[in-house]
C-alpha cells in the first residue's frame, strides 16, 4: 500500500483529500502545518508529499527544503497543491526540490490520475546501469547503489531527481543530453512539468558541484565535460 502525506492549513482541504485518496486505496497521514509535516513525514516516510505552497509561519517552499535535507526522505516524491499559478511560484517550487506543481482547485478523478501518475514516475525511468557502481569523471565521484555523491573529496547531498539527473549527463561523458531526453528519462511522460524545472536543476547542480563540470549547449541541452 502506498503511503501519501499530506500537509495543508485548511482542514476542508485535508478532509477532502484524505477522503478520496483513502478510498482509491492509499495509506494516507495528514499535518496542519509545515512543522508537522516535516515531524510526520520522518516517521512516516511517504511515497508521495502533497504539500501546500501559502500556509502560516513555515510555508510550502521551507516545508519542502527542511525535507529534501533529510536523508531518509530523499527519494520522496514531493508535489505543491495549490492556487498559485504564477511563473515565480513555480520556479520557487522546483528550486526547492519540488517534483511536480498541481493547480487548484482539481477534480477527484484529475487527482487521482495525478497521483497514480506521480508514484508510477518513483518506480520508473531509471537511468542507473545495471552492471555500473561507481562512476569516476575528474573530481566527480558517484556512488550509484549508495546514491552517494563526491566532489573534490567533498560529499554532497542530492535529491532524487538531481541526483538522476547528474547520472544521466555523467553516463556519457561530453556527450550531449537534449531538453527531451532528460525531461522524459529524469521526470517521465506521464506528467507534464514546467519548462524551466530543468534550468532550475541544472543551476543547483552546479551550485553544488561547482562551475565547469556541466556545460549548456544552448538551443540542443547539456553535457558532462569528460
Amino acid at each position: 500500500m502506498k503511503k501519501i502525506l499530506l500537509v495543508d492549513d485548511e482542514s476542508d482541504i485535508l478532509e477532502f483529500l484524505s477522503y478520496n485518496l483513502e478510498n482509491a486505496g492509499y495509506k494516507v497521514k495528514v499535518a496542519n502545518n509545515g512543522e508537522e509535516g516535516v515531524r510526520v513525514a520522518k516517521s512516516f516516510i511517504p511515497d508521495l508529499i502533497l504539500l501546500d505552497m501559502m500556509m502560516p509561519e513555515m510555508d510550502g517552499v521551507e516545508t519542502c527544503e527542511i525535507i529534501r535535507e533529510a536523508d531518509e526522505l530523499n527519494n520522496v516524491i514531493i508535489a505543491f497543491l495549490t492556487a498559485r499559478g504564477e511563473d515565480y511560484s513555480q520556479i520557487a517550487g522546483f528550486d526547492a526540490g519540488a517534483d511536480d506543481y498541481i493547480l487548484k482547485p482539481i477534480k477527484p478523478k484529475v487527482l487521482m490520475s495525478r497521483v497514480k501518475a506521480l508514484l508510477k514516475r518513483s518506480h520508473s525511468n531509471e537511468t542507473v546501469p545495471v552492471n555500473l557502481v561507481n562512476i569516476i569523471i575528474g573530481d566527480l565521484e558517484i556512488n550509484l547503489k549508495r546514491y552517494e555523491v563526491v566532489i573534490k573529496g567533498t560529499p554532497i547531498n542530492l535529491p532524487k531527481k538531481e541526483f538522476k539527473l547528474l547520472v544521466l549527463l555523467c553516463e556519457k561523458p561530453g556527450e550531449v543530453r537534449t531538453r527531451e531526453e532528460i525531461m522524459d528519462k529524469v521526470w517521465g511522460t506521464e506528467v507534464i512539468v514546467g519548462d524551466r524545472t530543468i534550468d532550475v536543476h541544472i543551476r543547483k547542480l552546479r551550485e553544488k558541484l561547482g562551475e565547469g563540470i556541466i556545460d549548456t549547449i544552448k538551443g540542443v541541452g547539456y553535457k558532462i565535460v569528460g
